[in-house]
């Protein structure tokens, strides 16, 4: 049986932690139907006011992460008097910050956003990361921190778009048998570099979905059962014998992907081998 929740989500900032926050609890649920009402930048009592006439329409559970304590008090008095659960998910980990470091909180919105040297350097990582998708610009390859090197649609693009976003510059190239990389990749020094791999099954699947959204025939090599187990078998011994880290993505998500690789990151030097799915 589906249950259908009405999630409140009011943040006073961008609203990117609340909605992290609210899309890993959800994930722990089955057969539920969220509808997600998206309240950022919640910074007047005037547009508080708006909001809780539709929580009112739509009741459910309210989720915020308001640091002005007129807005937040309006705001609990107003669930209270309409009998609906809220929760402040921050409270308790600023209340544990307060007690250790002996400093009030400045409760001022927005402040993990200010526009630091770590901001333009994550930006500058996204920007240099676009620039050397799928194996264009190898010359300058060992300006990246990392290389993902991989066959065609093992998630390379999306998980360098991820890490980029958490500061990583990031380079890929796609592994073709018929079409050798560029013998730079087997010289860098500076970056680390990473093979994803998948099972052939996963593999052809997400390969016949791409097929069909490009509307193109959907029995060619590219999708062949042997010819893909040949592709991703010459691939895992490239890496094996250049001694790359190997990492099965048929199970990870790109998060969890990018997490893994993110601590091969932490632990340059550790001897290299395959992390399971």
């Amino acid at each position: 049986m589906t249950v259908k929740l009405h999630l409140h989500l009011l943040s006073d900032s961008t609203g990117e932690t609340l909605e992290n926050i609210a899309k890993a609890a959800l994930a722990q649920y089955d057969n539920v139907e969220t509808v997600r009402h998206f309240w950022p930048m919640v910074r007047t009592e005037a547009h508080l006011d708006r909001i809780l006439q539709e929580i009112a329409q739509n009741p459910g559970l309210v989720i915020y992460t308001l640091v002005n304590a007129a807005t937040r008090d309006a705001l609990e008095q107003r669930c209270h008097s309409l009998g609906l659960p809220m929760v402040a998910p921050l409270d308790p980990v600023n209340d544990a910050l307060s007690a250790l470091l002996g400093q009030t909180a400045k409760n001022k919105p927005g402040r993990q956003h200010v526009l630091d040297a770590a901001y333009f350097a994550r930006v500058d990582a996204i920007q240099f990361t676009i620039a050397h998708d799928d194996g264009v610009l190898w010359e300058e390859w060992e300006e990246a921190d990392i290389v993902l090197a991989g066959v065609s649609r093992s998630s390379k693009t999306p998980t360098s778009i991820y890490l980029a976003n958490r500061g990583f510059k990031v380079a890929n190239i796609p592994i073709v048998v018929e079409s050798p990389p560029p013998e730079t990749l087997y010289t860098l020094s500076k970056p680390l570099i990473v093979g994803l791999t998948t099972s052939p099954d996963r593999l052809i699947q997400v390969r016949r979905n791409r097929l069909l959204s490009l509307n193109q025939a959907p029995e060619t090599s590219y999708v062949d059962q042997e010819a893909v187990t040949r592709e991703l078998a010459y691939a895992r011994r490239m890496f094996s014998d250049n001694g790359w880290p190997v990492i099965d993505v048929t199970r990870r998500s790109i998060e969890e992907t990018a997490a893994a690789i993110i601590s091969l990151f932490n632990q340059r030097g550790d001897r290299p081998g395959m992390i399971e799915p």
